[in-house]
């Protein structure tokens, strides 16, 4: 039987259960799982924000999960990019990308190679970009200048 070796990728800022959940069920479904880290460089390319936590930082904490083998630093957007170098067989992502135009490319790409897109439940309830406008409002309120510098 082949090794099932999985990738499950994100910027891993502010974690918390979302990011929790995805990596536990992406372990579940795997033989050895590779959490991909995407680089402070790239979520300002890709996303348009710096990270609260560095790269190594969110790479050490990532890598301290149990359920997690390797970690591999994402320092490109292109998740083929990202295949070539850790050669997994299962690209997992949660279930708000299922039917984007995202999504709908990423599952043709990895199709070409062998590699099976698994979608798993998206956490609603918790999500970095919420915690980040929560930090955002917290020092617009503890920090006066923060507010007039949005004006």
């Amino acid at each position: 039987m082949a090794v099932r070796i999985g990738y499950a990728a994100g910027a891993f800022d502010l974690f918390h259960v979302g990011h929790l959940n995805i990596l536990r069920h992406a372990k579940e479904h795997c033989d050895f799982l590779v959490a991909g880290v995407v680089s402070d460089e790239m979520l300002r390319e890709t996303k348009g924000i710096t990270p609260f936590v560095p790269t190594h930082e969110r790479a050490d904490i990532v890598r301290s999960i149990a359920f997690v083998d390797d970690v591999f630093i994402e320092t490109t957007p292109s998740k083929m990019d990202a295949w070539q170098e850790v050669g997994f067989t299962h690209f997992f992502k949660g279930d708000d990308w299922r039917g984007t135009d995202k999504g709908q490319r990423l599952e043709r790409e990895f199709a070409e190679v062998g590699v099976e897109v698994v979608y798993f439940p998206y956490t609603a309830h918790t999500s970095s970009t919420q915690l980040r406008r929560a930090l955002d409002r917290v020092g617009d309120e503890t920090m006066p200048e923060r507010s007039h510098s949005r004006a």
